[in-house]
């Protein structure tokens, strides 16, 4: 079933936005557990770079996980939106550049189902980029000592299911207008096997990526303002 667009978000002005919202993902398959809803817990109600960061565990499963990003996107109306995910078998924090309309599961997710080959919507793009300022954070991501790198796409299960839905949303919704949003994944924790990543490192590398991808919005917000004053 496709998950239709909301329709009841009302327009805010983006200076008003002081909002960060970080999604994670409950644990599946193998996993017992999910070092990316534990990032976006720890970062839960944390300022950076003067917005507060509201966070959420999302249910890894097609369809639901987008209602609930939905709810979350009425409520809170972001200026900026970080999705975790767990890439098992990374070594390094990763940038996710490019969200794919198309999902194809090799694992069914954690409600029995298992799409191969379709569309996440239909009549939508076949893609969408990140509109994260990817080089920018990796840089500084980087410079901060946390192992980070670029990837050309999430893949075809429930993490870019999710990620070409944010970027859809951001996309049509009116009143997300100039929002940023993408798409990271994360190695597992050290309990988990290797490779893997301490959390607290995870969580150091997610909080630095934010606070970048913060002064790039603030940046581009300041422009379009003193563009609409001409």
């Amino acid at each position: 079933m496709v998950t239709p667009l909301p329709t009841s978000l009302q327009p805010v002005k983006a200076s008003a936005r002081d909002t960060v919202l970080v999604t994670g993902f409950d644990a599946f398959g193998s996993h017992a557990v999910n070092p990316s809803a534990l990032v976006a817990q720890a970062l839960h109600q944390r300022q950076i770079a003067g917005c507060r960061v509201i966070a959420a565990a999302l249910p890894t499963v097609f369809g639901l996980c987008l209602e609930r990003l939905d709810a979350l996107l009425a409520r809170h109306q972001p200026m900026l939106v970080v999705c975790l995910g767990l890439a098992a078998g990374c070594e390094a924090l990763r940038l996710e550049r490019v969200a794919l309309n198309r999902e194809d599961a090799c694992i069914p997710d954690n409600h029995g189902a298992q799409p191969q080959d379709r569309p996440v919507i239909p009549g939508a793009p076949a893609a969408y980029l990140s509109s994260l300022p990817i080089d920018a954070m990796l840089r500084s991501m980087a410079a901060a000592g946390v192992p980070v790198q670029t990837s050309r796409n999430a893949g075809s299960f429930v993490c870019n299911h999710l990620f070409f839905g944010l970027m859809h949303r951001l996309a049509s919704v009116p009143a997300l207008q100039g929002a940023r949003g993408g798409f990271i994944h994360l190695p597992q924790l050290p309990e988990q096997g290797s490779p893997h990543m301490p959390l607290a490192q995870m969580v150091h590398g997610v909080r630095t990526g934010i606070r970048c991808a913060l002064a790039a919005t603030s940046v581009q917000t300041r422009t379009h303002a003193c563009r609409a004053q001409r």
